[in-house]
């Protein structure tokens, strides 16, 4: 019996076809159901080119370089990229018209059987999301990663049945129209980040909350005691609550205890024996420390023994483009960390890394577009621990400089117009057991075309050096 398709005759329109892949995604799957999709972005064909390619062989309408009302009015969908704001004029348009708005997300968690963990926060979201789902794997091999990583959910769908575990990364941006609520929720950790978009950090948080807000009793909400913010969120919870943290009092305060650390040992709740030791992992930073604590809390409320969680951590090296060593080259180390998108992401960069190279001097190469932050702690990081700051193009950038100013500051500062120009200017000055660290504490649209495309453009130029 052939399988009925789930919107066959209908017409959808896909608001926002985007970089990182998760629009290609979208446009497939409803083309696929039946749908007459019509893609409209605001791109160019030659800025959309890459992901125009990977759809070129479906009959598929598209409307670029400009929206339409009428595309928005005369269809029986709108599927929002999550960078759509709320307050888009057509989107208010399709909702004058009564016309249903949503996002792949809210269409999956509609049709999605089997069982669903989602991450958020404000750091640690990939690097947690893409550990929880390698453990899984260990014991459920259907297991699937999607969401904020550039994989739409609403591409894998067809491969997912009861016995399927869902990881999905999920952003404030794309937990905004949700109406459920993942299985097991975990939030990582929560700073003043998008404040270009909401009007508060608290409108923020309120966001990041709906990852918890309709659970049920039976379900499970994972928080980082660490946090100050997200400790608070038990307080308003319906499901089964377990902290996790990096230090052995969450189980002296009396807390439900996930994961925590004593003695440089992993336990878990009240387990007396320890589940791995923390100098057997490859990851650096009390930040990864907390996101692996998040993610071994999720492998042990599924049951995932100790053995295969050990051999899994052991071996796991992080995620591209968060503090990604990318070459040593004469005798200069070369850190990638372009998600670094908000002051305290930086700050824990240069923590880190002078903690595991204390002798080493860190050059750093920031800046980018403001989304509305403060940057004067972040200045303080820097000429504590910096001896060089490479500044790209952008209103962050000037913030920063700011900064540094009124402190007093006389840490060098050079200005460049490009990444490869940074690079350059990086190598020139860098000696022997120096670290250069492109973590930008901004966003990055004024001249790349995302974070990710920033950070490709400074491997391509780390590789270029001769």
């Amino acid at each position: 019996m052939k399988k009925e398709k789930l919107f066959s005759g209908k017409k959808v329109t896909v608001m926002g076809l985007g970089l990182h892949g998760g629009g290609v995604g979208v446009a497939k799957f409803f083309y696929q159901e039946g749908a007459q999709v019509l893609v409209t972005d605001l791109k160019t064909k030659a800025q959309l080119e890459k992901s125009l390619k990977k759809l070129k062989k479906l009959k598929i309408t598209y409307r670029l370089g400009e929206h339409r009302e009428d595309d928005f009015i005369n269809t029986d969908l709108v599927v929002k990229n999550p960078a759509v704001p709320q307050s888009s004029h057509f989107l208010q348009v399709a909702r004058d018209h009564n016309v249903q708005v949503a996002t792949d997300i809210d269409i999956f968690f509609e049709f999605c059987k089997a069982q669903i963990i989602g991450v958020t926060g404000t750091k640690g979201k990939s690097t947690t999301a893409t550990l929880i789902y390698e453990i899984l794997r260990s014991k459920f091999r259907n297991t699937v990663l999607a969401g904020n990583i550039g994989v739409s959910p609403l591409e894998i769908l067809g491969k997912i049945n009861e016995k399927t575990k869902v990881v999905l990364e999920l952003s404030s941006f794309e937990l905004e129209d949700l109406k459920r609520s993942p299985n097991i929720a975990v939030i990582t950790s929560l700073y003043p980040d998008h404040l270009d978009r909401y009007a508060s950090y608290e409108e923020y948080i309120d966001a990041k909350k709906i990852i918890f807000k309709y659970q049920k009793p039976n379900d499970y909400l994972v928080l980082n005691y660490d946090n100050p913010q997200t400790r608070n969120f038990e307080r308003g919870a319906n499901a089964n609550v377990y902290f996790f943290s990096n230090h052995f009092y969450l189980k002296r305060e009396g807390k439900n205890p996930g994961c925590f650390v004593e003695d440089e040992n992993v336990f878990f709740n009240n387990e007396k024996d320890p589940i791995f030791n923390v100098n057997q992992v490859k990851l650096s930073g009390e930040h990864n420390l907390s996101n692996l604590m998040a993610a071994v809390t999720v492998a042990k409320i599924l049951e995932i023994p100790n053995d295969k969680i050990k051999r899994v951590v052991s071996k796991f090296q992080g995620v591209a483009n968060r503090q990604q060593f990318v070459a040593e080259k004469r005798g200069v180390r070369y850190v990638n960390d372009t998600t670094a998108t908000m002051p305290d992401a930086v700050i824990q960069a240069l923590k880190t890394l002078k903690e595991e190279y204390p002798q080493s001097r860190i050059i750093l190469i920031a800046g980018g577009q403001d989304k509305n932050l403060e940057y004067k702690n972040l200045a303080k990081e820097i000429v504590d621990k910096a001896v060089l700051l490479i500044l790209l193009p952008g209103t962050a950038s000037e913030k920063i400089k700011k900064e540094l100013k009124d402190a007093g500051s006389r840490i060098q500062i050079v200005a460049v117009g490009s990444m490869q120009d940074a690079v350059k200017s990086a190598s020139a000055t860098a000696r022997d057991n120096d670290i250069v660290l492109l973590s930008p504490a901004a966003a990055s649209f004024n001249i790349f075309k995302n974070e990710f495309d920033r950070g490709d453009q400074f491997v391509q130029a780390v590789k270029r050096i001769k």
